[in-house]
C-alpha cells in the first residue's frame, strides 16, 4: 500500500506522466483500493508498456504466444 496517501497518489501519477490537474483529481478521490483496480486511473497511466519497461512480466504477450502454440499444433 504504498499509494496509501491522496499527496503520495497525486505525486506517483505525476511520475507516471498524468497531467496535474488530472493527478490531483485522481489522487483525492475516495474510492478504495478495489474499485481503483479497474478504472480509467490505471488502465491511461499505467500501462502494459510502461509495465514492461520497468521490468515486470508482459502477461498479455506471453499469453498470445502461447496461445498460437497450442493452437498451431
Amino acid at each position: 500500500k504504498q499509494w496509501k496517501k491522496p499527496g503520495t497518489k497525486v505525486q506517483n501519477l505525476r511520475k507516471l506522466g498524468v497531467p496535474e490537474w488530472q493527478a490531483y483529481q485522481w489522487g483525492n478521490t475516495r474510492l478504495g483500493y478495489w474499485r481503483i483496480a479497474g478504472s480509467a486511473v490505471l488502465n491511461r497511466s499505467v500501462t502494459n508498456e510502461k509495465l514492461a519497461q520497468a521490468g515486470y512480466y508482459d502477461f498479455p504477450a506471453q499469453y498470445e504466444r502461447l496461445r498460437q502454440l497450442h493452437s498451431s499444433g
